[in-house]
């Protein structure tokens, strides 16, 4: 059961999919066979050693960001909030990065801010956004801003509003992150969430993340855009609405 509450932005350019088209860590695992990734317009195999095995150490640190600082406004209310499964779809998405072994994890409020650190099972985990409300690229300029102080090389940039999405996914598009990934996941050959951004990258993504257009601008037409299908995995669909909401 489902009881609603929330507004998650996408500060990345929100494909919508479907209804609505500090310390070191083993390395993300990925499951199954080596899937596609599409790089410069081809599809080629994604080689094997690209998935690090369960428990193989990494010796790249990649952190987890979550975006929950909408005030869900087509929804009614802040989407960080609404509980799914007896589960706020804050603490759900948090779980799911961590449980993929991102750390370290942040988390961006701005609507209900107070009200919604109080789920976090660590509150210190929390950067409020102060001029969320400016447009989809504050949170995201506010949680990279935070990472910078971190050993953190790369970053899984993941949405309060995508309770389809499991660490499953996370572990698929981060293995293998370096200080120069740009890497998202695809549904069916759709561009969706989460994506990873590499360190190298966060300057310029903060200088150039305003408004509602986040980053969209900047990912668009990259040809080091490396797309990895978790069709197998997921579903991708975003929470836009309360007719979105699982059955």
């Amino acid at each position: 059961m489902v009881e609603p509450g929330g507004g998650a932005e996408d500060e990345l350019g929100k494909r919508t999919h479907g209804v609505n088209p500090p310390g070191r860590r083993p390395r993300h695992r990925g499951g199954g066979a080596p899937l596609p990734v599409k790089v410069r317009g081809q599809t080629r195999p994604r080689p094997a050693d690209a998935i690090a095995d369960a428990g193989s150490p990494s010796a790249t640190e990649v952190a987890g960001l979550l975006l929950a600082a909408g005030a869900g406004r087509r929804f009614g209310g802040p989407k960080a909030l609404a509980v799914l499964d007896g589960e706020p779809f804050v603490v759900r998405a948090l779980r799911v990065l961590t449980d993929a072994g991102c750390a370290p994890v942040r988390v961006v409020l701005g609507a209900s801010a107070a009200e919604v650190r109080a789920l976090l099972p660590d509150p210190e985990t929390a950067v409020v956004a102060e001029d969320w409300e400016s447009g989809m690229g504050a949170s995201l300029r506010a949680g990279l801003r935070a990472l910078t102080g971190t050993d953190a090389e790369a970053a899984v940039v993941h949405l309060v509003d995508l309770p389809g999405v499991g660490a499953d996914v996370v572990r698929r598009v981060a293995a293998g992150a370096d200080e120069s990934t740009v890497a998202r996941a695809a549904y069916e050959g759709v561009p969706g969430h989460p994506v990873v951004l590499g360190r190298r990258w966060w300057p310029e993504i903060v200088a150039g993340a305003s408004g509602d257009k986040g980053a969209r601008d900047w990912l668009k037409g990259r040809e080091d855009l490396r797309l990895v299908e978790c069709g197998d995995l997921g579903s991708g669909h975003d929470v836009d609405r309360r007719e979105d909401l699982p059955g």
